[in-house]
């Protein structure tokens, strides 16, 4: 009712002006930033007369509309003797006086003095802006932000941004080989270029200088509005928006009035819309079309337009995701090729043919106390020949493959970090001076108020004061002990679906159904494998969001800091999520416990039991790469489709590509089309759906080299442990050339297969109504020891210490080997190509010479006026005395007239 009758009363009061989309409601000054929040009006009343209701209204707004100041005719609130503010009259409404403020209202005017104080100070700044009318009771409002030519130039001057300027010079291109070669490919990959601007001449480049005012002259101004782009403008009025304060609550800029509700948001606008039947093209839209779009997959990104666009930190990321993507090309083409190999040797493996051989009788121990019987292994033919396609010697290959991979993309990404640098100007690009938290100045200003119990008139007199590490101290505890606890439940999670597979296995064995039974094995790998999976997913959701509070109760100074630590948290917490299942399958079920003399597993006669009843599961006869696989794969292909491509915008899993890479050849192909799925939906989220971002300087992609480094180093211990420990490589090959009798891999299962006296079965734990067709004495089972009729029963026996050696030994040889040839390969390939070296000391030499030929040019220019000047002095001192001489000739002569007089001044 409120809304209704105000909007009714004031509809003449009411600004009707709309702004026009991108500029001022002059259409000639920009919008280069705006401000956003929401008001609530304070209600008036008006006197009642004697018969007459209490009418309410609102106060009149106010518009804004340039530098210069309000509107005329702005009303300033009177005071009443009562102390109580009144409105001044208004035609038409007469008498209206404020209402007693409710403690919202009171909060509100504060906000409102905050706002109008803070603009005041933008104006003073040397912006321009301008408001909408605040003609309702309660509503959004925007404050449209203009920095002129005067602003900007003296910004880009502080700032030290690099301007082109009048000088050209030419890139040197690479000869011979090289250069046919690029020719070649750039023919060939004509079609997938995007149809975008690309600059006129390719081989020669703009120079680039700090801006100064002094040496305006240096630049190539052809339009003063246009000089500075749309993304450079934005990141100008940010900093002052940064670095204005306001005396209320002693805000330092911008964000910290955001973070105290002042304003709702601060923020760029894009170029327009990126749809319509017009033909107005801008950036945005251009983007849409050759970018953003599923349509336009095949295609290359344009690299230099997004970095124009969003800046050059997002710049950096799609590159970078863009090489990624790339080089995951021929990773993927090498993965299909083990993967078929394995398919294709498949059924000459002898192993798996002994194993599926049916007359090979090898009768198998229980898989569970009392309720399971023995079992012939020929019944995990399907099993054994499925591990087969991942555990083959053409995974070794591939390991050693990845490995250099990794350092191969880490190298190439280096060399395109700094031609994007060169081609950039990020070359030479300082640290700027971060602007503090405002989170950071809040707790500074408590500290202060608490140590010198000052007031907010003389806080600015140790400007040297800052946080020590005391200061944050109950944070760096609570990050300890919070992180610590998360690590643990990651833990718990893991230990959870490990009780859930044991107690659900021993449940469905006691099932009278014989399908239920015989498929227990699929069915509780299958239900562990998707409830981990869906425990991983909102633990990551819970993690990111502790990890950013733990963040922020650390209190860092910059925004910098603030995204590194929280960049850091997440990938720990993550990390240690995603793979902690995978660890456990991969090492813990039953292998690397084989390195420590110890399984946690146990053997017949000596299980390990959790909660007294429910024996620890063990891995499948043909070993635990299959199900480490299939873990891997689940979880990989859940978090790209579910977490990526439908929660967030974010880093993509190289880990999951590198680092169990020896059991899942086929990872860097589904991390190939996960991200030819991500860079378009990442597009269309940048482009439709967010805010323009602020522009960010940035030169590289910075604590995340340091991640994917240390990703790769320790994807080669992994895989050498996969591969050593894991899978049965090492075992077999050990066999074939010291254990066979005729160097072939017949007899390997019989090999690697115990026996086991059934008699010495604990009480209770015997089958029970056995339903085996022959009577049992001994059972097999896989492991390495000594058999019941040895005086050193069940013992580890030699061949275990043997395969131990060389296991460990390939572990030592492998990370050796491949830590060596990652060397080589970085020794190899210059950090800095060779072309963009040349060209840096190039563009040196090209500025000084540029700068010397402008001063010369400048000094001739000032010479030339000097000389003008004294020859201008020169003759006017020889005209004077011209002028003198011809007045006394003028006197003497006796027939002279004013008319001569005047002839003769005139030609002198």
């Amino acid at each position: 009712i409120i809304n209704n009758y105000v909007e009714g009363t004031l509809a003449g009061v009411r600004d009707k002006a709309s702004p026009s989309g991108l500029h001022f409601r002059d259409s000639k000054r920009k919008v280069d930033y705006v401000l956003a929040y929401h008001y609530r009006r304070s209600l008036a009343r008006q006197a009642p007369g004697p018969a007459s209701p209490e009418p309410w209204h609102g106060s009149p707004s106010v518009v804004l509309v340039s530098n210069g100041g309000t509107g005329k005719g702005r009303a300033e609130p009177q005071q009443q003797d009562h102390g109580q503010r009144a409105l001044p009259e208004w035609p038409g409404l007469p008498g209206l006086e404020l209402v007693d403020l409710s403690p919202l209202d009171v909060l509100e005017e504060e906000r409102r003095l905050q706002r109008e104080e803070y603009e005041r100070n933008l104006l003073e700044a040397g912006l321009e802006i301008e408001k909408d009318p605040e003609n309702k009771s309660q509503g959004l409002s925007f404050v449209r932000i203009h920095a002129p030519w005067q602003v900007l130039s003296r910004e880009a001057e502080l700032l030290k941004i690099k301007m082109p300027t009048k000088k050209m010079y030419e890139i040197t291109e690479e000869k011979g080989i090289l250069k046919t070669l690029n020719e070649i490919w750039c023919k060939l990959t004509e079609p997938l270029q995007p149809q975008v601007p690309q600059q006129e001449n390719t081989k020669m480049k703009t120079l680039s200088y700090p801006f100064s005012r002094e040496k305006i002259y240096l630049y190539n101004i052809k339009d003063k509005d246009t000089f500075f782009d749309n993304a450079t403008r934005s990141r100008i009025v940010r900093e002052i928006l940064k670095r204005t304060s306001t005396k209320a609550r002693s805000s330092m800029g911008i964000g910290t009035l955001i973070a105290n509700n002042v304003y709702d948001a601060a923020y760029p606008l894009h170029d327009g819309e990126y749809e319509g039947q017009n033909d107005d093209m801008n950036e945005r839209k251009l983007l849409y079309q050759e970018w953003a779009r599923y349509g336009v997959f095949y295609k290359f990104q344009p690299i230099d337009l997004i970095r124009k666009y969003f800046g050059e930190k997002i710049g950096l990321y799609f590159a970078w995701l863009g090489l990624y993507t790339e080089f995951l090309i021929p990773s993927s083409v090498v993965g299909i090729i083990v993967f078929l190999y394995g398919c294709i040797t498949i059924e000459s493996d002898i192993p798996s043919k002994e194993m599926c051989d049916q007359r090979n009788t090898f009768t198998m121990c229980p898989l569970c106390d009392k309720f399971c019987d023995y079992w012939n292994l020929s019944s995990a033919c399907a099993t054994a020949r499925a591990s087969h396609l991942f555990d083959n010697p053409a995974t070794v290959f591939f390991s050693i493959f990845m490995a250099l991979w990794a350092t191969m993309f880490l190298e190439q990404w280096k060399r395109l970090q700094m031609r994007l640098s060169y081609f950039w100007d990020l070359t030479g690009l300082e640290e700027e001076e971060e602007h503090p938290r405002p989170e950071y100045e809040t707790k500074l200003l408590q500290k202060k108020l608490k140590k010198k119990n000052i007031t907010s008139e003389n806080l600015n007199e140790n400007e040297k004061e800052k946080l020590t590490c005391s200061d944050r101290m109950p944070g760096y505890a609570a990050n300890f002990g919070l992180i610590l606890f998360m690590v643990m439940l990651t833990f718990s999670a893991v230990f959870g679906v490990i009780v859930y597979r044991i107690t659900t296995a021993a449940a469905l064995s006691f099932s009278t159904n014989e399908t239920t039974r015989s498929n227990v094995r699929v069915t509780v790998t299958a239900t562990a494998v998707i409830i981990n999976l869906v425990v991983v997913l909102i633990l990551d959701e819970i993690y990111g969001a502790v990890a950013k509070w733990l963040t922020e109760i650390e209190i860092p100074k910059t925004e910098k800091t603030f995204e590194e630590r929280l960049i850091l948290k997440a990938f720990l917490l993550k990390f240690v999520n995603s793979y902690a299942s995978i660890f456990y399958v991969a090492f813990f079920k039953g292998s690397l416990c084989i390195i420590i003399a110890f399984r946690f597993v146990g053997r017949p006669g000596r299980y390990m039991y959790v909660f007294e009843g429910y024996r620890m599961e063990e891995c499948a006869p043909g070993g635990c790469l299959m199900e480490l696989c299939i873990q891997l794969s689940i979880i990989m292909l859940g978090k790209q489709l579910i977490q990526n491509n439908l929660f967030e915008i974010g880093i993509p899993y190289f880990g999951f590509v590198t680092l169990f890479v020896a059991s899942f050849p086929l990872a860097p192909a589904f991390a190939l089309l996960n991200n030819i799925i991500e860079v378009r939906l990442d597009a269309k989220k940048f482009v439709t759906e967010l805010r323009r971002p602020d522009t960010v300087r940035e030169k590289d992609i910075g604590i995340w080299y340091n991640i994917l480094s240390g990703i790769g180093k320790l994807s080669v211990i992994i895989n050498a442990f996969v591969i050593a420990v894991t899978s049965d490589f090492i075992p077999r090959l050990m066999y074939q050339y010291a254990y066979s009798q005729n160097g072939t891999m017949h007899g390997f299962i019989n090999h690697t297969l115990s026996y086991f006296n059934v008699s010495q079965l604990k009480a209770g734990t015997q089958p029970e109504n056995s339903l085996f067709a022959q009577e049992v004495s001994f059972c097999r089972f896989k492991d390495y020891r000594e058999p019941p009729w040895s005086p050193h029963q069940y013992e580890f026996s030699k061949q275990y210490w043997a395969v131990l050696s060389a296991r460990l030994a390939f572990v030592i040889l492998f990370q050796n080997l491949v830590m060596f040839l990652s060397v080589l390969v970085d020794w190899m390939i210059p950090d800095i190509p060779k072309d963009i070296s040349e060209q840096i000391k190039k563009e040196k030499t090209v500025l000084v010479d540029f700068f010397l030929k402008e001063e010369h040019e400048k000094l001739k220019l000032i010479e030339s006026f000097m000389a003008r000047d004294k020859q201008k002095h020169r003759s006017g001192t020889k005209s004077k005395r011209t002028r003198a001489a011809s007045f006394s000739q003028c006197q003497r002569s006796p027939k002279g007239s004013f008319t001569s007089f005047s002839s003769q001044h005139t030609v002198v």
